[in-house]
């Protein structure tokens, strides 16, 4: 194994806590698993004795040899070493080449993890669900209920695409090198809430971000900061049975929801 790992990677090493988040996935009999940052290859090893397939996407050169060396392409089980940034990687073509939608695991980079979460919402119709492990605290965010302190932006966009739930938290020390954060470990499945809340993806999710512009402030100030009229703001929270005092950390999806089509423009 690569004894410098040149991208920060922090390897685990708790063997309890790789079959863990194998086991967290469910059934994966005859099943094609994308794992994200597979790193030395010790969730990839627990991955490959239960799934069908496992595409390992890294992209540091060195662990990619390594990879390739430890799971040789023509091996049984089969495991696909893919030399890429997972930002990059599409996952409604690797659907569409399983026959089926996938499922993903991954230990996640702290600096890209956002995006990472990002990238896989916007890929939701080729995923079924993710086991992935990342930073405590944003782990926290993702998955924080309505007037929690860690409820936000990030939990709202999270959760519109289906639920997301914590499953367990490990220490610094089941990592080679050991990071200086505690990493939990997170189920997300793929059920996106935009058809059932009568929303649009594309005119939501901004809106959403508007009203978390500033988490301190009123829902009435955020919106006035959006461009939205007085009257306009105040008709919509009453429509919406919301109190014009309320802040959007508050408010249920459901209610952010009801907001927004209060909002929109009446039809002819």
């Amino acid at each position: 194994m690569p004894s410098k790992p040149k991208l920060g990677q922090n390897f685990l090493n708790d063997t309890e806590a790789i079959q863990r988040i194998a086991a967290s996935l469910g059934d994966l009999a005859g099943r094609t698993v994308v794992e994200i940052g597979p790193g030395a290859g010790a969730i990839t090893g627990a991955l490959a004795a239960r799934a069908a397939h496992v595409l390992a996407i890294e992209l540091d050169p060195e662990l990619v040899r390594y990879l390739r060396s430890e799971f040789p392409a023509d091996g049984k089980p089969q495991v696909t070493v893919v030399h890429q940034d997972v930002l990059t990687f599409d996952f409604l073509a690797a659907s569409a080449s399983a026959g089926q939608r996938l499922l993903v695991a991954g230990n996640l980079p702290y600096g890209i993890t956002s995006q990472i979460v990002l990238k896989l919402a916007a890929s939701h119709a080729a995923i079924d669900r993710a086991v992935l492990m990342v930073q405590r605290e944003v782990a926290d965010r993702i998955t924080a209920r309505p007037g929690s302190r860690d409820y936000g932006l990030l939990s709202v966009t999270a959760q519109m695409y289906g639920p997301a739930d914590n499953l367990f938290t490990l220490p610094p020390s089941a990592f080679t090198p050991p990071p200086d954060v505690h990493s939990t470990v997170f189920r997300w499945r793929f059920q996106p809430r935009f058809a059932e809340l009568g929303v649009d993806e594309t005119g939501f999710l901004p809106f959403v971000r508007q009203l978390f512009a500033q988490k301190r402030k009123t829902l009435a100030n955020n919106l006035r900061t959006a461009g939205f009229e007085s009257a306009q703001i105040a008709a919509a929270l009453d429509r919406a049975s919301i109190a014009p005092n309320f802040r959007a950390e508050q408010l249920p999806i459901e209610a952010i929801a009801s907001l927004w089509k209060a909002l929109q423009p009446s039809q002819p």
